[in-house]
Parts: C-alpha cells; structure tokens; sequence
C-alpha cells in the first residue's frame, strides 16, 4: 500500500488537472478523472494499466474486466475497448499510469532468455493482483519526470525491468507467443499495426492477410477471436474515433472528419457515428464539451 500511495502522489503531482498526457517519458501517459465517466469506446494500445487510486471498468465484447488500486490491467495487443471511470471524485481522484510496451524491446528481451514458452491461451484483455515490485518500478519511471534529463539513460533500464516482471508473471506466456513471427497472435499483432497505420484507406483483407503470412479465411477467424469483432468492424471503430478526436481537439465539421478518415458518403458517417457513440456527431459533441467529459471522450 505503500508504494500505491507513492504512486497516487506521483500521478497527483504531474496531473494538477483531469485529463490524459503524454509525458516526457515515451510510453508513458498519466490519467487523471475527478468524476466518474460515462462508457467511451477507444483503442488500447498493449499497454500495462497501474490505477493508484479509483477504479475502472473496460470491456471487449461481452467480455469485462474491472481493475483499481489492487488488480492491474495488461492489454497484449491494441484492442477497441468500451471504458469508464467507476469510483473519481475531486477529493479522491481516479488516478492511472499507462506505460505502453515496447514490442522491439520485448522481443529482445524474449531473444535474450532464448525460449519462447509454451502456447498460450490467456485473454488478451486480463486483470492480475497488483504486484509490488512492478508499482515501484512504475514509480521509479514516474518519478523520472521530475528530471526529465534523465529520462533517455534510465527509461530503458526501467522499462526492460517491467517487462521481464510482465514475462515472469501469469501472462508470461501469451506475451511470449506475441514476439513469435510465426504464431497466430503475433500475425494478428502485425495485422492490426498495419490497419491501424492505414485505417482511412479502402481495407483489402486480402493483402492483409498475405503480408501476416495467413489465408484470407483464417486470417479473418483469428482476428475476431483475438478482438471480437472483423477486421472491417474494426476499422471503422478507428475511423470513427479518429474523427471525433479531430472534431473535438481540432474543431473540425462532421464533413470534414468524416471525408478526411475515409468516409465518402455523410449520411453513412452519421448513422455509424450514432450507432457506436450513441448520437449524431454534433450533439455528441456538444454534449461532451457541456458535461466536462471532454478527457474521457477523448
């Protein structure tokens, strides 16, 4: 409890304000809420999740995970989850830090023990019981901030130590398969980096599927088992997320968003614009910068 309560003044001290930020560091984003949210689709990058105070519930499909203070989150690959801040308020605000893995430095590390593990079949969204080594390390990466000259020397070494911790703990082996070239999740892993670096342009499964190194038929089995839903589904939800970040930070028309992530027809960006966020793209809006939800959404 102790270093969660270190953690908590670390995250207080550079989040003044609700929102989420990028930092200094790479990879590392800290995330403040002083009221609960409303449920926000959004893509998680594979990323570690340490709450230090509240809690939050996310969820990928039907299926939901709830972490906080004493269970932390790991996504292993960059999933449309629906989230939302469960337990804030000012006086005790919900408070997280993020740290994405670095999948380079991961398959190094795996590289380096020489041994791929056994096949795994843990989810790819999962919650585990916090783990003390791994809060002081996420609190020695916080505490960088306060020198941020330090940031490129000692980041790598705090970070190669999280994932080892990562590697040796229950989801040691699915991460494991994740560096593997040949393994399913690992071609769903370069299939989806690739959708996502391209996700306004017309999707050709096919070609997809090719530069993974799977059949059309499989490619598509596996990438719904791993995100739940297609790879078109999933492209959309990019394009749809993408185009409410440009109309909220960049106050850009719901023409505008709609044409510019690869919608040709207004009508079409709408009705799929309401049937995900829950309304047309200016009262979503609207009600977002109304409610103070802004963060969230975002």
């Amino acid at each position: 409890m102790e270093r969660i309560a270190e953690l908590a003044a670390l995250i207080e001290r550079h989040m003044p304000e609700p929102g989420m930020n990028g930092t200094a560091a790479p990879r590392l984003s800290l995330i403040r809420a002083n009221q609960p949210t409303v449920a926000t689709p959004s893509v998680y990058e594979a990323s570690l999740c340490l709450i230090a105070q509240g809690s939050k519930r996310v969820s990928l499909g039907d299926h939901s995970v709830v972490y906080d203070a004493a269970r932390y989150l790991l996504v292993s690959v960059d999933l449309p989850l629906v989230g939302h801040v469960l337990e804030a308020s000012p006086e005790a605000p919900y408070l997280c830090c993020k740290i994405d893995l670095d999948q380079s430095a991961l398959a190094d590390l795996i590289l380096a023990e020489g041994a791929t593990g056994p096949r795994a079949d843990a989810p790819m969204l999962a919650v585990y019981p916090s783990d003390p080594d791994l809060v002081d390390a996420a609190c020695r990466l916080v505490r960088l901030l306060d020198r941020p000259e330090t940031v490129p020397a000692l980041m790598p070494l705090i970070e190669r130590e999280i994932l080892y911790r990562l590697l040796t703990g229950p989801h040691g082996p699915t991460l494991r398969q994740m560096a593997v070239a040949d393994s399913h999740l690992g071609q769903v892993s370069r299939a989806i980096a690739r959708i996502r670096r391209g996700f306004h342009e017309q999707l050709r499964v096919g070609e997809i599927a090719a530069a993974a190194g799977m059949s059309a038929s499989s490619f598509h089995a596996h990438f719904k088992a791993v995100t739940r839903m297609t790879p078109l589904e999933y492209q959309k939800q990019l394009r749809l997320q993408e185009a409410r970040r440009m109309m909220l930070t960049e106050g850009a028309s719901a023409g505008s968003a709609g044409f510019a992530v690869g919608y040709e027809s207004q009508s079409q960006f709408s009705r799929e614009y309401r049937r995900l966020f829950g309304a047309p793209p200016r009262r979503d809006i609207e009600r977002i910068q109304l409610s103070g939800e802004y963060a969230a959404a975002v």
